[in-house]
């Protein structure tokens, strides 16, 4: 597959190209501390993948930002805006403009693939269902799903599938920012390396921010900008793969150059 960046060729970004800001935030359930004294940045037009070990806390980082969990300090802002400050109808526009693929796409599985594109549309926008039939299947092409998927349940869809629909949603509103959680987990490696590729050219189609929460090696290597690792409830640390390859971090070292990481090292090394 064709590399979608030249790893550390990204320009320098300034603070007016932040998207998203989180700084000392502090996230936990119970007695128990997930995210404490987090910061992070996300520019526009960039993929972030975010990495780290099971249970530390990654998907709770997402949910965090999207207003899905609770935090009990520090502050996140979003194209500039401090979310949790905003009146209730700022909130609902600046939700709009983005979109979300949750782990294992999270279909409604009452709803066809169409219908399920169509939900946040009707939740949002007043358009006749004729327009909203239009704009869906464009969002299946989009995707590259054949036309016939749009009256498929989510039950006779295959995995790949399942993703490419779950992401037509996400972009129903033409968000400016997607979040990607765990997006190839559970594919085959042809189709995780032709969904890597997918998200690769929309991201460049339709100069998307992308926030991708992963653990596959491979979509870090092939179309990430910028990786951002955690643990013990911080960003230990951020750049191109470059920069995290010669981490001394034990589990940075674990992750990069353990028996899995070993092609992606010698790879870049090349």
């Amino acid at each position: 597959m064709t590399l979608h960046h030249e790893h550390g060729s990204a320009p320098r970004q300034s603070p007016g190209d932040v998207v998203i800001s989180v700084r000392d935030l502090v996230v936990g359930f119970g007695e128990k501390l997930v995210m404490n004294g987090l910061n992070l940045d996300v520019y526009r037009g960039e993929v972030l993948g975010f990495v780290g070990g099971s249970g530390q806390g990654k998907s709770v980082l997402t949910r965090a930002i999207l207003g899905l969990v609770p935090t009990r300090a520090g502050s996140i802002r979003i194209f500039g805006h401090e979310r949790d400050k905003l009146p209730s109808k700022e909130r609902k526009a600046l939700e709009q403009r983005w979109g979300v693929l949750f782990q294992n796409g999270a279909l409604f599985s009452g709803l066809t693939v169409k219908q399920n594109i169509q939900m946040p549309m009707r939740e949002t926008r007043d358009l006749s269902q004729k327009l909203m039939d239009e704009l869906a299947m464009l969002k299946i092409e989009l995707v590259g799903l054949k036309p016939d998927a749009a009256d498929k349940f989510p039950s006779e869809l295959s995995g790949g599938m399942v993703k490419r629909a779950a992401l037509a949603r996400a972009l129903a509103l033409d968000p400016e920012l997607v979040f990607l959680d765990e997006p190839t987990s559970g594919l085959d490696p042809i189709g995780a390396a032709e969904f890597d590729e997918l998200i690769g050219t929309l991201q460049e189609t339709l100069g998307l921010t992308v926030f991708m929460v992963t653990h596959d090696l491979d979509s870090l290597y092939s179309i990430c900008d910028r990786i951002a690792a955690l643990a013990d409830g911080k960003v230990i640390a951020e750049g191109p793969l470059e920069t995290l390859l010669r981490s001394d971090h034990p589990w940075l070292r674990a992750y990069f150059h353990g028996v899995r990481g070993g092609r992606l090292a010698a790879a870049t090394a090349d």
